[in-house]
């Protein structure tokens, strides 16, 4: 296991380098412009879930410290659709980011912090010195700790200079829905739309425009009733109406950033809370009373007879959970919590980010944004029709085997057997044909479609940019080429022989702690497998001896480490404990010369802090 002293760094921060700027009213921002100020960089992409918690987790932080930390987020993209300014303006808005945002589409500052993982962030002190980096999510309590040791040490020194930051808020907008994420057909024929940005859900009549009621406040929040909030609700499911009169409420709504589900009654508009604790899942059970187990990130939801229940696409840990009503209990239905393609057995099985469901009888369509693939489970076994992987994806239509999509987020089964997809970065709806495996393309130019449904004779899709449902003309035009892949910058290695150490620091009053068992653990694969000759599976230990087998130019690996830390009082009986977890995909490219080593930090400093530059 690898862990490093708490010390100060003197690595100067890079400058801050990009195609443009958000919310800061237009103006540039350079780190000779925040002397005297705590700045924290967010690495972040939108597509990514883990990205997306952290900016939740960092809110309460910069209200805590409003007048001397200023957040600083730097999107460097994975997907081609993110690099879009266009694209960039809106995910800022739809995801309430309020600080400044450099556009970092060609991964320039990226590269210049030697960032190797989204989310990654890099604390910066009021003289420009880099004193903390950490990847993943859950740092909040470590990064509280350390901005309060900075802030107490330059206020001794005067080079603490309190006071506003360079965030400018833009101006707001004004339409009925704002970044819709799904919809249902009721039973009497309306439209239930889940208006995210606005965190409530709209009815509509059948024409997709004309507003029937709103459910919620509009405010961000958990409160039941009939005026209830919720926090960028997604997923609704529709119960089957003897399961509906029993529970008491007819739909089920994904309660995304509040890790819940809640019940709809229809009749009355109540909704209640169902399922989850409102605390995000890290580790721990995930079968039991439905009140008593955490959910993380529900994004879709969908009643499929066959499980006897309402499967969960919990994008927050690439699993599948399963609700069932009457009983009031969460289980966990297939999935590992890698991230990842892996067919399989449902409990082995590898998914990532899964977005989108639709019950077919005994199979259950589903589509995972991050390997932009189209999968479904059937008979206890997980298959994959359309997709390659974390790296590869495209606008081609053509064979399965051929065929690419970008980032999908919704699927629907058609009259015909075929199946709907809300292709999302593509801005397109493709349709897959189970009987002959062709992929086509029904639509194009859908602003960030994030759901799709069919009524009346007619597809309709959620056009989440746009804010609004369309009715697309169908059919489209064959899409050839449009392949892709992800280009960040590879790390470049020796080949045979090398060390691969995860940085860890635990957070100051606490410990790694081993009473039940390892409190670390460290899993490595690689694209393609034969990259690796050793150092491949599961182990204890953060530092691993890595052999490169010969041959090999390039390629991945695949980093999954975790750590426990807990309270460090021998007086408390019961400590508080905190899991800190991180996914790595590393691009590697091999030449004689190479460095030996291969640091990865998920939360401290490299024994060998360096500037990128």
């Amino acid at each position: 296991m690898t862990t490093v002293p708490r010390r100060r760094a003197r690595v100067r921060a890079p400058e801050l380098v990009g195609r443009g700027w958000l919310n800061t009213g237009d103006r540039e921002v350079r780190l000779a412009d925040l002397r005297g100020k705590v700045v924290l960089l967010d690495f972040w992409t939108f597509c990514c879930i883990n990205c997306l918690h952290v900016l939740d987790e960092l809110r309460p932080l910069e209200a805590e410290f409003p007048d001397v930390l200023v957040t600083i987020g730097v999107h460097s993209p994975k997907f081609v659709h993110e690099a879009d300014a266009e694209a960039l303006e809106a995910a800022v808005e739809r995801y309430e980011v309020h600080h400044p945002v450099l556009d970092d589409p060609e991964l320039t500052t990226w590269q210049n912090y030697a960032v190797k993982a989204w989310p990654t962030l890099v604390l910066v002190d009021p003289e420009g010195y880099v004193v903390h980096v950490a990847a993943g999510e859950g740092h909040v309590d470590a990064l509280r700790r350390i901005v309060t040791e900075v802030v107490a040490e330059h206020e001794a020194k005067g080079t603490l200079h309190r006071g506003d930051g360079p965030y400018v808020p833009p101006a707001p907008a004004d339409t009925e829905l704002r970044f819709p994420a799904k919809a249902l057909r009721t039973p009497r024929g309306t439209l239930l739309v889940s208006d995210s940005a606005h965190h409530r859900l709209v009815e509509l009549e059948p024409d997709g425009e004309t507003v029937v009621r709103r459910v919620g406040t509009g405010e961000r929040g958990r409160r039941d009733g009939l005026e209830p909030t919720f926090s960028e609700p997604a997923g609704l499911a529709l119960l089957p109406p003897d399961v509906a009169a029993e529970v008491g409420y007819h739909v089920v709504v994904a309660d995304t950033v509040n890790h819940l589900l809640r019940g709809l009654d229809l009749d009355t508009g109540e909704v209640t809370t169902v399922a989850g604790t409102g605390e995000q899942w890290r580790d721990g059970a995930t079968d039991g009373p439905a009140d008593a187990v955490d959910l993380t990130s529900p994004w879709d939801v969908a009643w499929w007879e066959p499980a006897g229940g309402v499967v969960i696409a919990l994008a927050g840990n690439h699993t599948l959970g399963l609700f069932k009503p009457v009983e009031r209990r969460l289980e966990r239905l297939a999935g590992t919590t890698v991230e990842g393609l892996g067919d399989g057995p449902a409990a082995d099985a590898f998914f990532a980010q899964t977005s989108g469901l639709a019950a077919d009888g005994d199979r259950l369509w589903l589509v995972d944004s991050e390997t932009s693939a189209l999968r479904y489970l059937e008979g206890g076994e997980v298959r994959t029709a359309v997709g390659r992987g974390l790296f590869d994806f495209g606008h081609r239509d053509g064979p399965a085997d051929q065929a690419l999509l970008q980032h999908p987020l919704g699927v629907a089964v058609l009259p015909d057997g075929g199946i709907a997809v809300a292709d999302t970065y593509n801005g397109a709806v493709r349709r897959y044909d189970p009987a002959t495996g062709e992929v086509s393309t029904l639509a194009t130019d859908v602003a960030e479609p994030s759901d799709v449904l069919y009524v009346d004779g007619e597809l309709v899709v959620v056009a989440s940019a746009a804010h609004r449902l369309e009715r697309p003309v169908a059919p489209g035009a064959k899409v050839f080429g449009e392949a892709h892949r992800v280009r960040r910058p590879p790390t470049v290695l020796a080949p045979g022989d090398v060390e691969l150490s995860v940085i860890f620091t635990p957070p100051a009053g606490t410990v790694l702690d081993d009473r039940y068992g390892p409190s670390t653990r460290l899993e490595v694969t690689s694209s393609p497998p034969e990259l690796l000759a050793g150092g491949v599976g599961v182990g204890t230990d953060l530092t691993r001896a890595l052999r490169i087998a010969e041959g090999f130019t390039e390629g991945v690996l695949h980093v999954v480490a975790q750590a426990a830390s807990c309270t460090d009082d021998p007086a408390v009986e019961h400590p508080a404990c905190k899991l800190t977890r991180q996914d790595w995909g590393v691009p590697i490219r091999v030449e004689a010369g190479g460095p030996h080593r291969l640091p990865l930090v998920m939360g401290g400093l490299d024994e060998e802090p360096r500037s990128a530059t």
